[in-house]
């Protein structure tokens, strides 16, 4: 275990069998495979961890399907009681689970710990909504008619690798309480969250209910995306990965949600303050996690006529964050999560140079040496960046911001609904009317004005074009996982 951690790690943290849940037992890949999970910060390993083999999909969707029946069956108010139970987990084992996240992300334990906070909030957002699960009655003569909303079955939610536990915690909720039986799949860079919370929540659900399995995307994710068993998916990750999950999925038309990557604009507009909309673009890039964000605000828009003094402000401010052990109060931002995701995070920032743009700070690798091992870069900025280069075109997820002037409006929107992606923007003006003009003209599933992307709880997030289909974090989420069957009874003339 790491020398250099400013934070106590618990006996039995790491030290234990992670093992997946599948039909009620904690089990090993049948096959005996395993993966290591690294401590991106300081490249040691800490713990072999289960992966899973086509065949442990097979007993996950078969232990499903048997408990499936029975879960239906159950009460909305005993499938209420079972989420807050494990809301209650949640919230009682949060500074381990922070722990753990923080250590297997990378991402800094204050983010991991809000990461942690969030979990038991978001399953009792959707407790809180699920009375709202209902059917209509419609009156078009003396007959009665009526729908009513049904559970798809068994279901798959796959989660990404920036916030393992939050994502994880946000998946589990909405399928539980319409009725399905759930197989979460953490991310291969990330498990060890995700097998904890199968140890701590064993016995809360009747077995087969929740199914909790680990394992890289050729045994696990593309068996699970074409099961024939599985007859709802949803699935967080890149584009890309949305484009092969679509694919797969086809086979047995299942249905699907993606909530997929961005390349998120931040227009700025000449009447705001500098030094706030300076601020605004900081906390936008989500650094405590690396800006390993869909959300984060990558691509700044910023009139030509305040350019020179906004850039000049940012790139003081970037080039005052200090990259550094997660579990130091003092760092502004860790490790990138993985290796292949470094070396992309690298390839764009050397991609931007060599197609012209200026790297005005950062782009390299800390110099303290408690992080020579560590996946760490400095958060940089360029300017000089022109639409069509790849670093303002295509998603790094890491810390790169591409900065580009506009004097001219119509140009502007183009220039910012002009990628693949249209998941998030940020707007800062003080004018309303050119807010609201300018909201509606972006390309987008979620716009924030005047302030970084806060995901307000009740407000639907999700995607446009290549960022995604469907909603989240609302009531459409939940009813995402019902399907909805019409009843049309012919009542006696007497």
């Amino acid at each position: 275990m790491a020398t250099n951690l400013s934070v106590h790690i618990p006996d039995g943290l790491l030290d234990r069998e992670f093992r997946m849940l599948i039909n009620g037992e904690l089990v090993a890949a049948e096959d005996g495979a395993t993966m290591t999970s690294i401590d991106p910060a300081t490249g040691e390993e800490l713990s072999q961890v289960p992966n899973a083999s086509p065949g442990d999909v097979d007993k996950a969707v078969q232990a499903a399907s048997a408990a499936l029946p029975g879960w239906q069956k159950t009460d909305l108010v005993q499938r209420q009681a079972v989420c807050l139970e494990i809301a209650k987990h949640l919230r009682d084992r949060q500074e381990d689970y922070a722990l753990l996240d923080m250590l297997d992300t990378g991402s800094l334990l204050s983010g991991m710990r809000g990461d942690a906070g969030h979990a038991p909030v978001s399953i009792e957002h959707f407790v809180a909504l699920s009375h709202e699960i209902k059917g209509e009655v419609t009156h078009r003569d003396k007959n009665l008619h009526y729908t009513q909303r049904e559970a798809f079955g068994v279901v798959a939610r796959l989660v990404a690798f920036n916030h393992p536990l939050a994502g994880l915690a946000a998946a589990l909720a909405p399928p539980l309480l319409t009725g399905n039986c759930v197989i979460l799949k953490p991310s291969p860079h990330t498990p060890l969250s995700g097998l904890a919370l199968a140890q701590g929540i064993k016995d809360i659900a009747p077995p087969g209910v929740i199914n909790i399995i680990t394992g890289d995307n050729e045994r696990v994710a593309a068996p699970l995306l074409k099961h024939a068993g599985i007859r709802r998916v949803a699935l967080t990750g890149s584009a890309e990965a949305g484009r092969r999950a679509m694919a797969l999925a086809a086979e047995n038309l299942k249905t699907l949600t993606l909530e997929g990557g961005g390349k998120n604009p931040l227009i700025v507009f000449p009447d705001v303050d500098i030094e706030f909309a300076t601020d605004i673009a900081i906390k936008g890039m989500n650094f405590k996690h690396q800006s390993q964000s869909c959300a984060s605000t990558s691509r700044i828009l910023v009139h030509d006529s305040i350019r020179e003094e906004f850039t000049e402000q940012l790139v003081k401010k970037v080039g005052a964050l200090k990259a550094g052990l997660p579990s130091q109060p003092s760092s502004d931002l860790g490790a990138i999560t993985h290796k292949a995701q470094y070396e992309k995070v690298i390839g764009y920032i050397e991609k931007g140079r060599a197609d012209g743009a200026r790297l005005r700070v950062g782009g390299d690798k800390p110099s303290a040496p408690e992080l020579s091992n560590g996946l760490f870069v400095n958060p940089a900025v360029f300017d000089q960046v022109r639409p069509e280069m790849a670093i303002a075109q295509e998603e790094i997820f890491g810390p790169v911001i591409a900065v580009m002037g506009w004097d001219d409006y119509d140009e502007m929107i183009s220039i910012a609904n002009n990628t693949l992606y249209g998941l998030t923007a940020v707007v800062l003006t003080n004018d309303l009317n050119q807010a609201i003009k300018t909201a509606n003209a972006m390309e987008a599933g979620y716009v924030e004005v005047n302030g970084a992307v806060s995901f307000a709880a009740g407000s639907p997030f999700g995607g446009v074009k290549q960022s995604g289909l469907g909603r989240e974090g609302t009531l459409d989420e939940l009813l995402s996982y019902t399907q909805v069957k019409s009843v049309n009874i012919n009542l006696s003339n007497n």
